[in-house]
């Protein structure tokens, strides 16, 4: 080996520490450091799943794009992994209402939008590489991007990913949000670490869809998270299941052994608010576009709008059996202008099951009334359980 070539490989070795201790200063709780090679072990993998129909349609469609980063990036010859731990236990539970009961937002979408935190790491992390390196480019991004994030972590050796699908790390558990940047700098790359899995199917067992696969892979569109992000109507399977989670699903990673007594605080910003990350069901019911914006649009679970959080709200009343709500509900069928609104609240008024004469005149007089045949069908089905015979 030449002198010249002696001194770059020094050189990178150096960059390399330099950006790891920086990662640290920032507040990035874990980085790690892989080639830009194709990730041609997935492709088969993807194209099977698209097949299939088990893709969410949120992520990036182009398959192609998923898989070769030349195809994204100019000259790509490293990608830099990192993760963010987040906490999982709020400091303090949100203030009992008597007779009212609250919902519940997934861990991933408590405090700011972690795709607001991921990119402002990398951010701060892209400067200082810029301060240090001359003729440098880069692609950083979070979930929405080309790339898969488990896949790199993976082989930038920050965690293996575990049979739920995600990626599970020795420090924090898969209670981690990931980002990666493309870069043109050449690293020496950090070694992937071994499955850790083993025989271990809780996930797989606690899984109230059967969303998961077995391999690391599941099938998107039966995954509650999912389903808590739709804009139609739920599916009649997944609403008991949801019971009173409003936004996205933790029941897979709750039962991972890994995952056990983790519970981290180390960015202030992705505090949760409990009034919000557990608000009370029936306000947001009623709640305006300016005022869900306002208490909500910094969280990740805000960025569908409000519908899918009011229908789901509607769910988990109907989960409580909570008979005070129905005054709530039968507003929605009678006033709501949505046609999803309307029919879950008569669904959840069925399930309910409050049986006088008033309640299912105003359900016969709303079905004669209902344009919308999805509507039409779930009131058709209220009124069916509420004049069966106890």
């Amino acid at each position: 080996m030449d002198k010249e070539l002696i001194s770059v490989c020094a050189l990178e070795i150096t960059l390399k520490e330099k950006i790891i201790l920086e990662s640290k200063r920032i507040g990035i709780d874990k980085i790690g450091f892989t080639s830009a090679d194709p990730f041609t072990e997935l492709e088969e993998k993807l194209e099977k799943q698209q097949e299939k129909g088990h893709h969410s349609g949120f992520e990036h469609s182009n398959i192609k794009e998923r898989i070769y980063p030349e195809l994204i990036f100019e000259e790509p010859r490293s990608i830099i992994s990192i993760a963010l731990a987040y906490p999982t236990k709020m400091a303090e539970a949100p203030e009992k209402v008597k007779g009212e009961r609250r919902g519940q937002f997934a861990r991933a979408s408590w405090g700011t939008d972690y795709h607001d935190i991921l990119r402002e790491k990398m951010d701060q992390l892209i400067a200082y590489i810029k301060e240090e390196a001359a003729d440098v480019s880069f692609k950083p991004m979070v979930d929405t991007g080309e790339l898969i994030d488990v896949a790199v972590a993976q082989r930038a050796g920050l965690g293996f990913i575990g049979k739920n699908g995600l990626l599970i790390t020795e420090e924090f558990g898969s209670y981690v949000y990931l980002g990666e940047i493309i870069t043109n700098i050449s690293f020496s790359v950090d070694k992937p670490v071994p499955n850790g899995c083993g025989d271990c199917t809780r996930c797989i067992v606690g899984c109230p869809t059967t969303a998961l696969l077995g391999d690391g892979r599941m099938n998107a569109k039966r995954c509650l998270s999912y389903q808590t992000q739709t804009k139609g109507m739920m599916p009649l399977e997944y609403r008991k299941k949801m019971g009173h989670v409003i936004y996205g699903c933790d029941i897979c990673q709750m039962v991972c052994p890994y995952n056990k007594g983790k519970n981290f605080h180390f960015h202030e910003q992705m505090e949760p608010v409990p009034e919000d990350v557990a608000p009370l069901l029936k306000p947001l019911l009623t709640i305006s576009n300016r005022e869900f914006k306002e208490r909500f649009g910094v969280m990740a679970g805000s960025w569908r709008g409000k519908k899918p959080i009011q229908r789901n709200a509607i769910i988990a009343l109907a989960n409580y059996r909570d008979k005070s709500a129905v005054p709530d509900l039968l507003k929605c069928v009678a006033e709501d202008p949505r046609p999803v609104i309307r029919g879950t609240a008569a669904w959840a008024i069925g399930e309910i099951g409050i049986k006088t004469e008033e309640l299912i005149t105003f359900m016969k007089d709303a079905f004669e009334k209902e344009t919308d045949e999805e509507a039409k069908l779930e009131l058709k089905k209220a009124i069916e359980r509420l004049t069966i015979a106890d």
